[in-house]
């Protein structure tokens, strides 16, 4: 995978009315085929991930995104307009099921980069709320190296 980009991540997790945010920044791909975009980075130490390889895949028509993790901890959450989907996700300490529904998508992401916004809540399944989560992820072309 050629790590040509420069990938921004903002989440926040608004809670019991408080909010909380957490900013990552990396190098990692963008890719356009079939009718989606995949963007694809490795995760760190900093997130409590390394080792694992995320992949954002984003439809063109923005009506569903698709945050798989696969490694040592794999998850998976799908974010699509007028579902709620049930989701599987592995913690610290051991998996969990949640329901997630979509609030807003939104991708103004083309061949060269751009930005992708998606909100969704998370429940625990039995409908209780748990929070309403932002994500926001800018994606720049790295400049080229010199030769």
């Amino acid at each position: 995978m050629e790590e040509n980009y420069l990938i921004t991540i903002k989440g926040t997790m608004e809670q019991d009315g408080k909010s909380d945010t957490v900013e990552l920044m990396t190098h990692g791909a963008l890719v356009h085929k079939e009718g989606a975009y995949y963007i694809i980075y490795k995760e760190t130490e900093a997130t409590g991930y390394e080792g694992c390889t995320t992949t954002v895949k984003v439809a063109e028509d923005a009506r569903k995104v698709s945050m798989l993790r696969f490694g040592k901890v794999p998850s998976q959450l799908i974010v699509e307009k007028g579902t709620r989907h049930l989701c599987h996700y592995e913690t610290g300490y051991g998996a969990v099921s949640l329901g997630v529904a979509a609030d807003v998508i939104e991708h103004e992401l083309t061949d060269h980069g751009g930005r992708l916004k998606f909100s969704y809540t998370l429940d625990s399944g039995a409908e209780s709320f748990i929070s309403r989560n932002l994500v926001d992820i800018t994606v720049d072309p790295l400049p080229a190296p010199a030769e």
